[in-house]
């Protein structure tokens, strides 16, 4: 089932890593490949408001197969509209909305499927399936753009975008919701309020909202490479292969850690034990071996934390959710957060002291949050009344 998250991966791979491949060998300015690379991605921070249209109508397993066909349809569409680049953004811009609503669909979906053990599996082969997915765009997308005839391009990546829907029609699913979209709206929020109620809710909440488990370096160290003195080919090499490799390891090591302790506090002890890490990186030479343990670890730690937090999400949503794709769709949204807000303060930290700046800002924040978050955990622990 987790597998099914391929799509994902291989559409935001694409979007945002081998399209600017492809657009840099176009000798397109590099301020207009960031500027279409972050209007592509911003479904991610914003589509969550439409998620409560997901639990009506339509069995969330018909929303989950039609949005990954249009996304992977437009996919391909866009290799054909290459020499037009605001079609292009339209139709990943369209894709990636697309993608990240069946994303929401599936969570809601599977979270009505798995229970106990098996959501803590489920959490780290959906971060294996996005590392992967994304990981083979990176490797060969930009490359089957340049040298494969735009047409075959085309069918090939649709293709592979679709292919892992098949496993949609051995999942079970529910009968869709009958209730009309506009009732569903007010429903949605009366359900995040009553949310806010749950004290695991407004836990987790925070756990995703503050920087305990972001490690967004990942997001940066593709243009570090200099500072370390690697060749544009190590840093493709451990972008691409390393990355995923790196990164589905980690995630598969969360089920056999997570079953000794419970996943809150474990997620806050590989937040401070990952921010530990990276400060121990400016103890070392910036050499091209140093750079590869950068990579390679911050994704590892990030990968085992987003798997965690998936983890975490399914937990709280429960099997018998009425608005399960809303909920999943909102924490989803929460984790975010930091993603968007850390960045800034990575590249600030880099302007007041380059590489010690950046990494120092980072690890700071996220062993600062993680100590905090666990005082108030145990704080909490500590004020909850005996059990007679």
């Amino acid at each position: 089932m987790g597998l099914a998250y391929l799509s994902y991966g291989m559409v935001t791979g694409f979007s945002v890593f081998s399209l600017a491949q492809t657009l840099a060998a176009r000798h397109v300015p590099e301020s207009t490949i960031a500027s279409v690379t972050a209007i592509v991605a911003s479904p991610t921070f914003f589509i969550f408001f439409a998620s409560p249209i997901l639990d009506v109508w339509f069995s969330r397993r018909a929303y989950a197969t039609g949005l990954t066909a249009v996304a992977a349809a437009l996919l391909g569409a866009s290799v054909l509209l290459l020499r037009n680049l605001l079609l292009v953004e339209v139709a990943l811009f369209i894709a990636m909305s697309a993608i990240t609503m069946a994303t929401f669909a599936l969570g809601g979906w599977l979270s009505a499927v798995v229970t106990g053990a098996a959501e803590t599996q489920l959490g780290a082969w959906i971060t294996v399936a996005n590392t992967a997915g994304f990981g083979l765009m990176s490797l060969c997308g930009a490359d089957l753009v340049q040298y494969v005839p735009a047409p075959l391009v085309a069918l090939v990546l649709a293709t592979l975008v679709i292919l892992p829907g098949s496993i949609f029609l051995l999942i079970p699913s529910r009968a869709p919701d009958e209730r009309l979209a506009k009732e569903t709206f007010r429903a949605f929020n009366a359900d995040i309020l009553a949310l806010l109620r749950r004290r695991e809710v407004v836990i987790a909440l925070v756990l995703f909202v503050l920087p305990c488990g972001t490690f967004s370096l990942t997001n940066v160290l593709g243009g570090l490479g200099n500072e370390f003195q690697a060749s544009q080919r190590l840093v493709s090499l451990l972008g691409g292969a390393g990355s995923a490799a790196s990164g589905i390891a980690g995630s598969l090591l969360l089920p056999v850690i997570a079953k000794r302790m419970p996943l809150r506090p474990l997620y806050l002890i590989i937040g401070v034990a990952g921010g530990l890490f990276t400060l121990s990186l400016l103890l070392l030479s910036r050499t091209p071996g140093t750079f590869a343990l950068a990579v390679l670890g911050e994704n590892a730690i990030q990968s085992i934390e987003i798997a965690c937090s998936l983890a975490i999400a399914f937990e709280i949503i429960g099997k018998d959710n009425p608005l399960a794709a809303t909920n999943y769709a909102f924490l989803s949204a929460a984790f975010n957060v930091p993603i968007f807000y850390m960045a800034l303060v990575d590249g600030w930290g880099y302007s007041k002291a380059g590489i010690i700046g950046e990494f120092g800002a980072d690890a700071a924040l996220g062993i600062a949050a993680s100590l905090a978050m666990g005082a108030l955990l145990a704080l909490g622990c500590a004020n909850r009344p005996a059990k007679t």
